[in-house]
């Protein structure tokens, strides 16, 4: 079949083209989104319900839809993997448990590769819910539960590849996985351990404790050093500040990097008489160990400071940490 327009490539208009296929998938969604009825919490009170994990499985564009919604759903806190139908049929379903609940995708519902596994998965026990775009098909008659994605018309032109029903599908495992994750009070700390070499998952799960340099990392000196043996200390400790701490190493203050160049521009300090404790920043802002590194971020960015001081509940100085620690961490 020849593509539907005749336009030449210079004088075909793309932005309209795109601009109909958003509209046209749009209609489809709402079209969807409308006929959400007892069989969606049905299904949703299926898995709750269920022992086992979730089996999505489909061919073809139903295939890389189902592949989708068993990521998703495993991410947000229901255990779900994807298997192929064909494979199965040759010995994947032997990694199928009579306690799992099976996510069956076919938009026309007669794929002969899914309703070929129907009758070993009745035998096993497995409970089937059906997501197809024709509610008389066999598949969608055959399962416990049918979910009904069909839509008023495909955008391609053609009327041939699967587009606007894709689209309504993967909505479709979207929802479920929403309501699931909110009936289970799913948390984003939740989200964060299954993600943990993620953005969000750094941000959630990582700890001060988890960035800060500790013992003899940590750049101190007491209230009686010159500015010169505390600039020797902020060199050695490399994180551009010390703290000025008593005989417990409880805080007193703080000297940075720009606190010395504030020292260089004052013709009355002596850096190698003047004591730190008359040029030190007093009650410093501080962090505690337990807080995530994220806030140490957020606290930074507030005051306009690279470093920080992490104290116990005592006020004693137990860690230290600069931007750049947080970089290193991907936190920021």
């Amino acid at each position: 079949m020849q593509p539907v327009h005749t336009a030449r490539p210079d004088e075909f208009d793309f932005a309209a083209s795109g601009r109909r296929v958003f509209a046209t998938e749009s209609e489809a969604l709402a079209a969807v989104g409308g006929r959400i009825d007892t069989q969606f919490d049905a299904a949703c009170r299926m898995v709750l319900g269920s022992r086992g994990r979730v089996v999505c499985t489909g061919m073809g564009k139903s295939g890389h839809v189902a592949r989708k919604i068993a990521a998703t759903l495993a991410s947000t806190g229901t255990p779900s993997f994807y298997v192929h139908p064909g494979e199965a049929a040759h010995g994947d379903l032997g990694m199928v448990t009579d306690a799992d609940v099976v996510l069956a995708l076919s938009y026309s519902g007669e794929s002969d590769e899914i309703l070929l596994l129907l009758p070993a998965l009745r035998r096993q026990g497995n409970r089937v819910i059906a997501m197809t775009g024709n509610p008389g098909s066999a598949l969608a008659l055959e399962a416990d539960l049918h979910l009904d994605v069909s839509v008023p018309v495909e955008a391609c032109p053609l009327k041939l590849a699967p587009t606007s029903s894709t689209t309504a599908s993967l909505a479709m495992g979207d929802a479920l996985a929403v309501a699931l994750l909110e009936a289970r009070g799913f948390t984003s700390d939740d989200f964060a351990r299954s993600h943990p070499a993620g953005a969000l998952g750094r941000r959630l799960l990582l700890h001060i404790t988890d960035v800060m340099h500790v013992g003899k990392e940590i750049p101190k000196v007491r209230p009686d050093a010159t500015i010169s043996e505390a600039l020797v200390e902020i060199s050695s400790k490399r994180l551009g500040m010390t703290a000025v701490v008593d005989g417990e190493d409880r805080l007193l203050g703080l000297y940075t990097d720009g606190d010395l160049r504030r020292s260089l521009d004052d013709d009355h300090v002596d850096l190698r008489h003047t004591r730190i404790d008359a040029v030190m920043t007093q009650a410093p802002k501080t962090i505690d160990a337990d807080a995530l590194a994220v806030e140490a971020a957020q606290l930074m960015e507030a005051h306009k400071i690279n470093a920080l001081l992490v104290t116990d509940h005592s006020g004693r100085v137990v860690g230290a940490l600069n931007i750049h620690d947080l970089l290193r961490a991907r936190v920021v």
